[in-house]
């Protein structure tokens, strides 16, 4: 995985968000459905599920909002993927653990 900078254009207009919901993906709560791993939109702080969640909500997310880049919310992981590009990299000041619980299906 590359280290920014990267040759991903969708940087420039990237104004990170906080979390929009503290404890799972969205949609999953909202439906009391369960995820996998969780993923963070960085244009708005939306939280949806990953691809290998049954919802695939950050992806549906992305293709619903044109929304680039999103980053790991996984304890111990800090890399971000942007679907334009489709590239993977570590954007340096976005470091730090998660407060958002682990997936339901790992307890």
């Amino acid at each position: 995985m590359s280290r920014a900078p990267v040759r991903c254009k969708h940087l420039e207009a990237l104004q990170p968000k906080e979390p929009r919901t503290p404890t799972g993906c969205e949609e999953c709560l909202a439906t009391g459905d369960y995820w996998v791993h969780l993923r963070l939109c960085l244009t708005c702080g939306h939280v949806g599920c990953c691809d290998n969640s049954p919802n695939r909500h950050a992806t549906a997310h992305h293709h619903a909002t044109s929304h680039p880049i999103i980053r790991s919310l996984e304890p111990g992981e800090d890399w971000s993927w942007c679907y334009r590009d489709e590239i993977a990299f570590v954007l340096d000041g976005l470091r730090g653990t998660t407060r958002i619980p682990p997936s339901p299906l790992l307890n």
